[in-house]
Formats: C-alpha cells, structure tokens, sequence
C-alpha cells in the first residue's frame, strides 16, 4: 500500500492492521477475515453523517503466490463487494431480499462459469482459500480475482458521498497489487457513484468497472452471472482506463449513464454515447471512444468532494420563492433543470434576476436538460437569456454527471472561480461532448487502402482497420517519426493499439529508447499497463532494454513492476551473480528493492558477495 494512500486511510475509514497487502500475502499467505482495519473518522470529519462506517473483510487473496504462473498469463482483479441486489438471498420466512454477509464468495465457488475449481487447487496449494478463477474464457489472460466485502453491506438507496470517497481509497489502496478492479453495486445509485468516481479517481490507467444486477446472482435466473463474469473479463483482459458501467452485454462510460428501467434487464443507458464495448460472440470494443488521458502525471485520488450541491428542476408557474430558498446557502453549486434545448421561461424576469443575483454571489449554476438525449443549445432565445444570467451550459452531461462533476469541481479549492467555471464547460473525463473540428475530412488512410482493395462493407473497412493501424504504428514507432504518427492520430488511430505480440507502440519506443517518442505517446493517452505476448508492460521492455531515461520517464506517468516477488528477486540476483550492474540499475529505477529475496531466502546482495567471494 502506498504510504499516502495508508495515511489517509487512518485518518478516514482505513483498510486493514497489516501495512501492505502485498506484504501480507508474502508474510502470511493469507488474509484473514477478522483483522480489517475500522473506521476512524470522527462524524466532523464525514460528509454525511449518516454515513456507515465500513470494515472491508477478506477471505482469500490473489496474492497468495508469489510464484509466476507456469503454462498461461494471468491477471489479477479485485472485487470490491459493495452490497445490492447482485448479492441479495431470499430469507426462509417471506421470501424477501435482504444481504447476506460473507456468502458471496463461498457459492461463487460452487459456480463452475465463475471458478476453475481444478486450475485453483492446481495453482494455488495453501491450504487455506485460494483466490477464485475464472474458467479459461479464449481471452489472453487468466483471470484470478479475490472479493473483499464491505461490513456493513449497503443497500445503494443509502449511498453517502463518504462512501465514495471509501471505494476510491481502497482503490488507490491495491492500485498496483491488482491489474483491474471491479465494483459491485445496487443498482439505484449505481450512476451516481460511477459518475463521482471517474471524476475522482484522477489520471487513471487501469479498468475500473461498476456492475450489478436486477436478479441476485444466487437465483436460478439471474443477470448477475453475466455481468460479473463480463466485467471480470474485460478487467482483466482490456486495459479500458476509465470508470465503466457493465451491464446487459454492454460497457459504458460510468459518468454517461442513468438508470433508466425498474423491471427490465437492460436497466442502464447512455443517451449521448454509444456504448464503449459490446459483448456478443466476441467482445467488440470501441477503441476510438475509450477516454485518453493528455497528462504524463501518476494516478491519484481526489478524495474530497463538496456536498452543498443541489438538482433544480424546473417546471410551469414555478415561484421564485422556491428558486430563491433552494439558491440560499450553504448552497455552492446547482444543477439547473431545464426545458428542452437548455430552455427557460424568459417571461419570468423574477426567476432570471433571482437565478443572476445567485452567480454573482458565486454560486456555479450548470444547466441541464430534463431530456435524456441531446445537448444544450444557446440559439433560441430562451436558453440565451440563462446564460446572460451567468448560468453555464451543461452540453450533453447527465444530471448524474453534472452533480457530482459540480461537487467534484467545487471542492477544488485551489481553483479560483474562473477555472472553476472553465472546468465545468471542459471535457475532464469524456463526461459530455465537445465539438472537434474537422482536420482531414474522410480521406484517412485506411478509406485510401480499401478503394484500392475494392472494398466498400463497413465491416470489411473495420477490419481491415484493425489489421492494418497496429502494424503501421508500431513501424512508424520503430522509426521514430513523431510527425507521421501525429498524422495518424488525427485520422483517428488509438495509439495503444496492438499488433499479433500484443505489443502496443509504447512497447516498441520504451525498448527503442527513444524518449521523445515515449513523451508523445504518453502525452497522448498511450497506456502503460498494457501487457504483451510475454506478459510484458513497456516499462519491463525499458527494463529489459536498460533504458534508463525511458524508465524514468515511464514511472514520472504512473507505471510500477508487476512482478510476482520471487520472480522479481530472481532476476534481481541473476543480474547480480552477472556483474549486471545496469540490469540492477534498470531495476531500481522501475521501483524495485534490493532486500527482494528468492526462494532461498537470498537477496541480490547475497548474490553479489557469494560472486565476489568465488572470484577470491
């Protein structure tokens, strides 16, 4: 656990006694149910104090090996267990719903679609309970995830802003024990804490996916099966850095949806934007519309939020007078409601004037639609005269988005209350749309091939895209030709495509050692934590390649050793018993630790005086 990350959990809801997990899984083996860490906050310190303070057990850990796996890659997921639906029994008197603490992982055993019983016992020999696995789904990795459970379990209907502050520290907390994170979560309130997360949860580069279901998953007909194992997949397997929402056979980006049915399975939408991946026969993702970062700076978790933020909706003959209580404080933010296109009723100068004196007082004021699709628009009069008054156009945000985007920005505070306003106009995780212009018209590459392979199908055009773009980038990279590939992301190229290696263009520069190349991709979007064919991230292949300023700059963006410890402590001492003092180098800078040891209990120091001495 990072040390600011462990610091701030003592002073707010902490995790468990022990330091670090992965310390804990090499010392213990195991984590125990019992020894979580409780909750510490003082109710002046919560934001809402009706807010249960949270326990988070543990019953089996991915980390109980810290041996590489022998035949197939894996990768590890962690299932933070909320509460809701998913999870819900039917009790033996009326055959209501209600949560049953500490059952969900021991009937996912019991579950063959959701664990490999065989491949665990094989793999995993402690005695005590071995993480779960999934069966082999003919996806590159292995998927082996463990379920840590909230205490108290909570039905989302009473969801706090403090609780999700808690599920963004716990994830900045496994940040980088665990290549992919899920969140299970009822359903009601499931936009709400998607939206506030993505903003939250600051440079992200792993998956992070919310799901739930209508049916708990211990019933005979449930779609709580489905999508755990589809986001589990997908966590484990795509590198998708944003906070995502799976449910029905669809991925979508979490700050973009609503709950939109009761009954019906397919219970979530997102009006303004297609869903960023789609699971049939084959998963299908829309690469071109996964949210790419501009920054090279590390995650990070924001972790306070604003809570005197409020949803206006208006409606006919509304009284100033409510306008006017609701605008009063401790407000600081509103999410303003309105007709249409971003409509008001400009025949109300009361209204206006009310609306006026609130934003000169400083209060952000965002308008939203009460329309689930479209976007605001300032041409007709009546949305004009809204932003006269000072109130900001809330483009094709969600209300959801818009008011935990508000609490987000408001808590901001060294933002003055111009950024403050900019910010809420800006895209800062794809939550709403921003008009691009057009550079290259329809004359991108990939249209140029197909009319000489006389190929005209929208699929054919797809999958010749797919084909052709990895490769390409990935010579282009080997070149080192900055401008071409800038060409290349102006037609629309995801520049963390991979090729049949699985190996992305970050890959090629990081071992190329070509540094300015490795800024740009990074300043684009470009992941760090995707994995090659060898199970490889580019900051292994600097490593490999002792690019030492590659190395840097990798870990200046957020990357980290995914090493299992022995395998790591090996490499370590056969760099030492080599005389490899660059390897060693490499290594330190990726974060490693020379006290790593192997098997034998040998550290690379002992590897380097045994060298010595034998050489004496």
């Amino acid at each position: 656990m990072s040390s600011d990350a462990e610091q701030e959990l003592r002073s707010s809801d902490s995790l468990s006694r022990s330091s670090s997990p992965a310390l804990e899984a090499r010392t213990n083996g195991h984590s125990e149910e019992s020894p979580s860490r409780q909750d510490t906050r003082s109710s002046r310190n919560l934001l809402d104090t009706s807010y249960a303070p949270k326990v988070l057990r543990k019953t089996s850990d991915c980390l109980v090996s810290q041996e590489p796996p022998s035949h197939c890659n894996e990768s590890k997921v962690l299932v933070l267990y909320s509460g809701g639906t998913i999870g819900m029994v039917r009790d033996c008197e009326g055959g209501v719903l209600r949560p049953m603490p500490q059952v969900m992982e021991n009937r996912l055993r019991t579950f063959p679609q959701l664990h490999d019983a065989e491949y665990s016992s094989t793999r995993f020999t402690d005695p005590n309970k071995p993480p779960l696995v999934l069966p082999c789904t003919g996806d590159p990795n292995r998927v082996v995830y463990t379920i840590y459970e909230y205490d108290p379990l909570l039905d989302s209907s009473n969801a706090t802003m403090d609780d999700w502050v808690r599920i963004a520290l716990d994830i900045r907390a496994y940040y980088e024990q665990f290549d992919g994170f899920v969140v299970l979560h009822g359903t009601d309130t499931m936009a709400y804490t998607a939206s506030a997360l993505s903003f939250m949860l600051e440079n992200l580069g792993k998956s992070v996916i919310i799901t739930g279901s209508q049916i708990p998953i211990f019933e005979p007909r449930s779609d709580g099966r489905e999508n755990l194992l589809n986001s589990l997949i997908i966590a484990g397997n795509y590198v998708i850095p944003e906070v995502t929402l799976m449910f029905n056979n669809k991925l979508f980006r979490g700050n973009r949806t609503s709950k939109t049915s009761i009954n019906e399975l397919d219970a979530f939408s997102s009006p303004n934007l297609p869903p960023l991946a789609t699971i049939g026969v084959k998963i299908k993702v829309n690469w071109k519309a996964v949210f790419q970062q501009n920054t090279m700076e590390k995650f990070r978790v924001h972790s306070k939020l604003n809570r005197n933020v409020g949803l206006l909706r208006l409606f006919p003959s509304i009284t100033v007078e409510v306008v006017r209580a609701f605008l009063t404080p401790p407000v600081q933010g509103v999410v303003l409601q309105t007709y249409g296109a971003g409509n008001g009723p400009t025949a109300r100068a009361d209204l206006l004037d009310e609306i006026r004196r609130a934003t000169l007082r400083g209060i952000l004021i965002v308008n939203c639609s009460q329309c689930t699709q479209g976007s605001i628009d300032a041409a007709y009069a009546t949305g004009n005269a809204l932003c006269a008054a000072g109130v900001i156009p809330g483009s094709d945000m969600t209300p959801e988005a818009a008011l935990t985007k508000l609490s987000y920005v408001l808590s901001k505070t060294e933002w003055s209350y111009a950024t403050k306003k900019e910010m809420l106009q800006a895209s800062l995780r794809g939550e709403l749309t921003v008009a691009k212009p057009s550079k290259l018209d329809d004359l991108d590459l990939i249209t140029a091939i197909a009319r000489t392979m006389n190929i005209s199908s929208p699929e054919e055009l797809q999958s010749l895209q797919t084909v052709l773009y990895p490769s390409i980038l990935c010579s282009v990279t080997a070149h080192g030709d900055v401008d071409r590939l800038e060409v290349m992301r102006q037609f629309g190229a995801y520049l963390s495509s991979c090729d049949y290696d699985f190996r992305t263009p970050l890959h090629v520069a990081s071992s190329e050692g070509n540094t300015a190349m490795v800024r740009y991709l990074l300043q684009h979007g470009a992941s760090v934590h995707m994995r090659d064919r060898d199970h490889h991230t580019p900051l292994m292949s600097a490593v490999l390649c002792d690019q030492h300023a590659v190395i840097e700059l990798l870990v200046q963006a957020g990357a980290h050793l995914s090493l299992p410890a022995l395998q790591l402590a090996d490499e370590l001492c056969t760099a030492a018993r080599n005389g490899n003092v660059k390897r060693l180098e490499s290594y330190k800078l990726a974060g490693a630790s020379f006290y790593e040891s192997d098997v034998t209990g040998r550290t690379c120091l002992h590897a380097t005086l045994l060298q010595t001495s034998s050489h004496h």
